[in-house]
């Protein structure tokens, strides 16, 4: 029996019908709903009012708001920027020879990434503590004052960016590593052979090869820094002020704190967008 065109192509979407069901029951259609919510005044208990884009104007005019995703881009060079230059530095040093022990050393530098981000924040909230902190103790060894890390305006969020650098780097140099793995050994024996030194071979050989894994560290690396919400809460709520708010902890505080579903929705629409913008353009630039 011959079978007409386009056959197979409808068989195969039916074995995929499960799947997309459960996509769009549990990603789309909640995804929607809030689309909708955002177009009202709502405090998630009374009948809302339809200010139609005007908690999206907000989103734009609220000196907080602003403030919150100027943070989350900030966030950004310690969550991406820093573990992806430390994972290439690495992944340049593994590329020029082998180092012995190499499988613990990417172990025990990717442990960080396994550790729930809750028990992270609580011991890092500890290592940062003005009075008993370790980082204290060990800068009043060498003669250094410490500081109230997590409650100083001007140190409160670069402290918070080097935790998720501590916990993202490993990843980075774990993508890279592998990715420098799979670039043949005679690209590097050529190199050498015309007189390449490390700086030269590495932006010769190990970076180009290494796009692929460039753009999937970056990606990654830049959803958890947009949407980090978890490490904020615990360490600092937003404080001191709002020196560390970001907008998922926006979402967060309008919709379970001060009533503001609908702002919430709004809020969480625009960071969704703004993650897709960017990493478009990560990939974009990446593959060029």
């Amino acid at each position: 029996m011959t079978l007409p065109p386009g056959a197979p192509r409808r068989v195969g979407y039916l074995y995929l019908l499960p799947a997309f069901a459960v996509f769009f029951l549990f990603v789309l259609l909640p995804l929607l709903h809030a689309v909708w919510i955002s177009f009202f005044a709502w405090d998630g208990l009374t009948v809302g009012t339809w200010v139609g884009l005007g908690n999206y104007r907000d989103v734009i005019s609220d000196p907080a708001l602003r403030a919150a995703f100027g943070h989350s881009l900030i966030l950004l060079l310690f969550y991406a920027g820093l573990p992806l230059l430390i994972g290439l530095l690495l992944a340049g040093l593994l590329a020029r020879g082998r180092v012995r022990g190499q499988a613990l050393f990417r172990t025990i530098l990717f442990l960080p990434q396994v550790i729930a981000m809750v028990v992270v924040a609580v011991m890092w909230r500890m290592i940062y503590d003005p009075s008993s902190g370790a980082l204290n103790k060990l800068l009043g060894v060498v003669g250094i004052d410490g500081k109230a890390w997590l409650g100083d305006f001007g140190w409160a969020l670069p402290s918070v960016g080097l935790v998720g650098t501590w916990v993202y780097f490993g990843l980075a140099m774990v993508l890279l590593t592998a990715g420098v793995q799979k670039i043949p050994q005679s690209l590097f024996d050529a190199a050498r052979v015309d007189g390449a030194g490390p700086v030269r071979e590495f932006f010769a050989v190990t970076l180009p090869a290494l796009r692929g894994e460039i753009a999937v560290t970056l990606t990654l690396t830049t959803v958890y820094a947009l949407r980090n919400f978890d490490l904020v809460y615990i360490t600092t709520k937003g404080g001191p002020g709002n020196a560390t708010s970001v907008p998922a902890y926006q979402v967060y505080d309008r919709a379970f704190q001060t009533g503001k579903v609908g702002s919430a929705a709004a809020i969480g629409i625009s960071l969704a967008l703004l993650i897709f913008a960017i990493t478009l353009v990560i990939n974009r630039v990446v593959d060029r």
